[in-house]
């Protein structure tokens, strides 16, 4: 097995299934929901499957945020919004800040003096 080949197989893909059908086709691993409501059974299995980082749908996304607040604690799981086929709604550049102080323990983006 070549080495790049492997990495797909470790991120996962969340949203409507005409939004990730082509994330499917390069080998990630997909799972499609209905709705946000679905969204945390799917991260549960995901992670049961060895998933630590896991794109959402920015629209599918937005919807299950309140959901998603059990994920935020773990330090191993990455999940990161991801403009859909029905365009971007900005939470994931929102949000930014956030998610790189969660990955490295310090937002090396920040320009505030602490």
């Amino acid at each position: 097995m070549h080495g790049n080949q492997r990495l797909p197989g470790n991120i996962a893909i969340i949203g409507d299934s005409a939004g990730i059908i082509g994330f499917k086709a390069v080998g990630f691993k997909t799972v499609s929901v209905a709705n946000s409501m679905e969204v945390p059974k799917a991260v549960d299995s995901l992670l049961n499957d060895d998933c630590f980082v896991i794109y959402i749908t920015e629209h599918i996304f937005q919807d299950a945020l309140h959901m998603l607040e059990k994920y935020k604690d773990n330090k191993t799981l990455a999940i990161i919004p991801i403009p859909g086929r029905t365009g971007k709604t900005g939470i994931g550049m929102r949000n930014l800040d956030s998610y790189i102080e969660h990955a490295l323990g310090a937002n090396i983006l920040s320009t505030q003096d602490e």
